[in-house]
């Protein structure tokens, strides 16, 4: 049997990354992280932060040192997140929205990590998560 148990992130200060994630979240930074190894719980998905002494940060969309990753997270009002997630330390990089107000927008963490605020247009929140119109 197979089970995703971590997301981990390089970065230069853990405790620094999990604050900003666990603002963008709302969830609690784990009790016990520590300088080298920091997280934030999902139920059994643990989003978690890993020191490294020479860090080196993605330069999307150049390639040379490329994304490897990145987090999406769907939003109800784009507008009020982006200026949310900015005041906490982020940079808006792209904007991909179209003029009906869907789409998505990139940003880079105070570290450099790219993730993205999506709007998708059907999306159905439920307590179980939100509901892809169209998909099973």
């Amino acid at each position: 049997m197979l089970r995703l148990t971590d997301f981990i992130i390089d970065c230069p200060d853990t405790m620094e990354l999990a604050g900003f994630y666990s603002a963008v979240t709302g969830r609690p930074v784990k009790k016990g992280s520590t300088a080298d190894w920091a997280g934030i719980r999902f139920g059994e998905i643990e989003l978690a932060f890993f020191r490294v002494d020479d860090h080196r940060a993605p330069q999307w969309p150049d390639t040379e040192h490329p994304k490897q990753f990145h987090l999406d997270f769907e939003v109800d009002d784009i507008d009020a997140e982006q200026a949310r997630v900015t005041g906490l330390g982020a940079t808006l990089r792209k904007d991909f929205v179209g003029p009906e107000g869907y789409g998505w927008r990139i940003f880079t963490d105070p570290v450099g990590h790219p993730f993205c605020l999506c709007r998708n247009k059907g999306v159905v929140w439920t307590d179980e998560g939100p509901v892809w119109p169209g998909r099973d």
